[in-house]
């Protein structure tokens, strides 16, 4: 059930969406505070809009993978997670608890980017950072 700072938050983020509609940040927020509130549909809309404004951001593709795996579109958010490992998503831990793509785990294709994270974790250890 929705709480009413939630509510605000969205009408909030609305209101700064319709005066600024290429925010990407408002865009991750309203994105977020819609699937938040079980608002799958509203949530996978914005996740949509960013990946089409920000198209090399990680986390985009990441939140748009998980509206898919949320709607029950297995191969499409898998397609979106694979292009967040892509573009750069690394977060393996987190992967593999996000309840938002709990309907993917046992998934072959999820399985693959779970060794292909590890994988590139794995081959990254002992490597200096880019400053």
């Amino acid at each position: 059930m929705a709480k009413p700072n939630d509510d605000f938050e969205i009408q909030f983020f609305e209101g700064v969406l319709k005066r600024n509609p290429s925010d990407t940040e408002v865009i991750e927020l309203l994105g977020e505070r819609y699937t938040k509130q079980g608002r799958i549909d509203e949530g996978l809309r914005m996740d949509r809009r960013l990946v089409r404004l920000a198209p090399n951001n990680p986390t985009a593709h990441y939140n748009l993978a998980c509206s898919l795996a949320l709607k029950r579109r297995k191969a499409d958010a898998v397609r979106a997670l694979r292009r967040a490992v892509e573009v750069g998503y690394v977060d393996l831990k987190w992967l593999r608890e996000d309840p938002d793509l709990a309907s993917l785990r046992n998934y072959p294709a999820f399985l693959e980017i779970e060794a292909d994270i590890a994988l590139r974790q794995k081959s990254n250890k002992g490597k200096p950072e880019r400053s």
